[in-house]
């Protein structure tokens, strides 16, 4: 009997301290591209692929991450009086239902695998998503979603995976290719971060994740790894030492760094540029940035 991946864990206990001081009160998660928050992306996309239990690992300081996907009688009161249906509707897919979501603490700062570990009680023997919304992916169909496609045929672990160049690869995960088979690879291993010509492919691994209950039970070994942390990346490879395939999936769409300022500034305006309604502006605020820049030179 094939398995449904149901349950997606969102690690988002992280103090953002690249976006300091704006995230001395604000959690970085809620911070807007445009006008959505980082989460509302991961959400969105996690529904599309079918997501129904949503597990968030938080830590102190998250409380507005949680009133986030609260129902606001007030807000909605005032707008049903106003008769701003849009505006409500739009309000309407913020809400996370009673026994949709649950949140974990993550109390000490100990890695990726470590938030994952936290939520291992309410995951039980059933594949899983980790999303990290940090990564947003502008892409027709749901990243996730693809990713849950190809998991209905591999029913194996599988990390989503893009193309880098050889600069940008001593800044992520980098897979060890067994066999290309296109949007599918079978994989040997995983260097993180390697050194700069000595990666064994171009396939980085980015914020997407399909995985067995294999890894948890490889994680609650808590084993310490790069950084005197607990690496999801290191659970990953003791599975497929123990017999566990591991693929890595070329998804179709462009992801954002939004854990970086740069990354950020760049969604935010991919995002507007596709938005009618900011289009046109926002095309005339850049040219006229553009040649100002030129007649200063």
């Amino acid at each position: 009997m094939r398995s449904k991946v149901t349950k997606a864990i969102f690690p988002v206990a992280g103090l953002g301290t690249r976006f300091l001081p704006a995230t001395k009160s604000v959690p970085k998660e809620i911070m807007t591209l445009v006008d959505r928050p980082l989460v509302q992306y991961a959400i969105d996309e996690a529904r599309e692929a079918g997501i129904k239990e949503f597990i968030f690992v938080t830590s102190r300081g998250k409380g507005a991450l949680e009133d986030y996907f609260d129902s606001a009688p007030q807000l909605e009161q005032e707008l049903r009086k106003k008769g701003k249906d849009e505006l409500l509707e739009i309000l309407k897919n913020t809400n996370m239902d009673s026994g949709e979501v649950a949140y974990m603490r993550q109390h000490k700062p100990l890695g990726l695998g470590h938030a994952v570990w936290c939520a291992r009680r309410l995951i039980a023997n059933e594949p899983f998503a980790v999303i990290l919304p940090d990564d947003v992916i502008a892409a027709e169909q749901s990243c996730l979603a693809q990713m849950v496609e190809a998991y209905e045929e591999t029913q194996n672990n599988m990390v989503a995976a893009m193309e880098v160049s050889d600069d940008q690869a001593s800044s992520y995960g980098v897979l060890d290719i067994k066999e290309d088979m296109g949007r599918i690879v079978s994989t040997k291993g995983m260097v993180e971060k390697p050194q700069k010509g000595t990666a064994p492919s171009n396939l980085a691994v980015i914020g997407r994740y399909i995985l067995t209950p294999q890894i948890l039970r490889n994680l609650n070994k808590k084993k310490s790894g790069a950084g005197g942390e607990i690496q999801l990346t290191d659970a990953i490879d003791e599975a497929r030492e123990s017999g566990e395939e591991v693929y890595g999936f070329r998804f179709e769409g462009q992801r954002f760094d939004c854990g970086s300022k740069a990354g950020f500034l760049q969604a935010s305006v991919a995002f507007a540029l596709d938005r009618d309604d900011l289009r046109d502006d926002l095309w005339a605020y850049l040219n006229d940035v553009v040649h100002a820049r030129k007649a200063a030179q």
